[in-house]
């Protein structure tokens, strides 16, 4: 329930950060100046008794967000992908969210099971294993189906995830209100809009069927992807808290030593990394959104295997569309295109000057390209887009948070793999043929044959629909002229009434 109450969850959260020693780790990771360390201090220290102890075992920052929550832990595995924002050692901290968290009981997830079944889970499974991988709203089983002998995975949900993360979601809420009402200038990137979306990405994982869909999906899209593939899902074992998939093994992505002793080339891995995300955003506009190093494995014959499907994206091809124009125009290093594809989508206020926007987007993507390899990032350049898109009008699109976030999170993934990774030359060849396929003249022919498609599945209607039209907007020009007629008797009668009024207070005073 949301409310001020949860204001007591955000002032937990800092004092946690500070009780666990998270706030020290946070400022170096981002070396602070010494003005900020001290104000943080001054605040912080008088309140950590409020905040929670965590696992003393653990590193500080991953102690305070596994102990604040599930939806603070999604946070933390973000940033664990991207040690050039965050450091070296503040990511590898914080990469034990990935799959390494305490796990719930064997015999809680095999109550699950058969809560969701409606059977025992001896007559489903002859082996049922102790987790052998723990994230924050679900863990993995190993096990092998009764009827089939098949070895399987079984992923059920953590016991009172629903009501834990609900407590977490309902604080965001309330930050995003009280940031809207402090700050205005804010409401332009719509905070309140930003926490809904991510609320409803997170309850859909929260419903293992829906994972299950999307994983199916997911898989007729990519069936044709070299080098990609992904466990197939296991419907008659499957429910709203359980999920079982095929077992596939492989070597985890973010094991570099791993991946070098089995004889992977992690500049191969990185490429590809990207390339398939690209490919899926684009060509399907159907992607995995939660693309970091504990959800992807290499398996013995070096395809890149993906798993845990609760955070797909989803986009539609006149949005995918302007997505390439705008990449293809950076690469092209073409800034009056992406100013003029900024306008055309309304992503940008039409009374701005769309040459000033150009020479702004220069600005920002003139230092990237003069960067060496090593150095250019789309995280980079995201950030600098939101500096000048601010001073331009530009609204938050909700629709591409999630494409914009998992970009940051594969581009991580890949600079994990292969320091010397040029992000822009690998992606310029899979928005180039994106490009081809779907802006010219083949694409304009396409694009009438599916609206000639559509008009011909409503040719019977359409003389209905057009005599709709008309009479509808008959009836409502008779209206309007009907209301134009009545207005001065309107105020002929008004008038007269407001007349007898001051005629009557008159009288009764004199």
């Amino acid at each position: 329930m949301r409310g001020p109450h949860n204001l007591w969850r955000l002032i937990r959260t800092g004092a946690t950060l500070e009780r666990t020693g998270a706030m020290k780790v946070v400022l170096d990771a981002y070396d602070a100046p010494p003005l900020l360390r001290m104000a943080a201090r001054v605040a912080g220290w008088p309140f950590q008794w409020l905040g929670l102890k965590g696992d003393p075992s653990m590193p500080p920052a991953t102690r305070a967000l596994t102990a604040l929550g599930p939806a603070y832990i999604k946070f933390g595995q973000i940033l664990s992908t991207r040690p050039d924002l965050v450091g070296d050692d503040l990511a590898l901290q914080l990469r034990v969210l990935q799959d390494r968290l305490p796990p719930f009981s064997v015999e809680q997830a095999k109550a699950t099971v058969e809560a969701e079944l409606d059977l025992p889970v001896s007559s489903v499974f002859s082996e049922f294993s102790e987790p052998v991988a723990a994230a924050s709203i679900a863990q993995v089983h190993r096990a092998r189906l009764n009827e089939t002998g098949e070895e399987v995975a079984v992923k059920v949900l953590r016991p009172g995830i629903d009501r834990a993360f609900r407590k977490d979601i309902d604080a965001f809420y309330l930050a995003a209100s009280i940031i809207e009402f402090l700050s205005p200038a804010s409401r332009r990137l719509r905070p309140s809009d930003v926490v809904a979306h991510f609320d409803g990405v997170v309850q859909g994982e929260l419903d293992l069927r829906l994972e299950a869909a999307s994983a199916s999906t997911f898989q007729s899209n990519t069936e044709g992807d070299d080098g990609f593939g992904l466990p197939s899902v296991k419907w008659p074992q499957s429910g709203r808290r359980i999920m079982t998939m095929s077992w596939v093994e492989g070597t985890p992505l973010g094991d570099n030593a791993a991946l070098d002793a089995a004889g992977h080339d992690r500049s191969d891995l990185g490429a590809r990394v990207l390339t398939l995300f690209l490919n899926h955003a684009l060509r399907d506009g159907y992607f995995h959104a939660d693309m970091h190093q504990g959800n992807l494995k290499v398996a013995p014959d070096g395809r890149i295997i993906a798993y845990d499907f609760g955070i797909m994206g989803h986009i539609d091809e006149y949005t995918r569309r302007v997505y390439a124009e705008i990449l293809y125009g950076f690469i092209k290093r073409d800034y009056m295109r992406v100013a003029m594809v900024h306008f055309e989508a309304g992503y940008v206020p039409a009374d701005q000057d769309v040459d000033e926007f150009a020479r702004a987007l220069r600005a920002v993507g003139e230092p990237i390209f003069g960067m060496d390899a090593t150095k250019i990032s789309m995280g980079r350049l995201l950030s600098y887009l939101f500096d000048v898109t601010e001073r331009f009008g530009m609204e938050t699109r909700t629709e591409l948070i999630l494409l914009q976030r998992t970009m940051v999170v594969v581009e991580g993934v890949a600079r994990s793999l292969s320091p010397q990774l040029n992000i822009w030359e690998v992606a310029r060849p899979v928005v180039e043929a994106y490009i081809r396929r779907n802006l010219g003249p083949r694409a304009f022919a396409r694009d009438l044959g599916k609206t000639a498609e559509v008009l011909a599945r409503f040719g019977p209607r359409l003389p209905h629909l057009v005599q709709n039209a008309l009479v509808q907007q008959m009836t409502s020009m008779e209206t309007n002229r009907r209301k134009a007629e009545r207005r001065p008797y309107v105020w002929l009668i008004s008038g007269a009434i407001l007349g007898a009024a001051v005629a009557g207070v008159a009288s009764a005073l004199l």
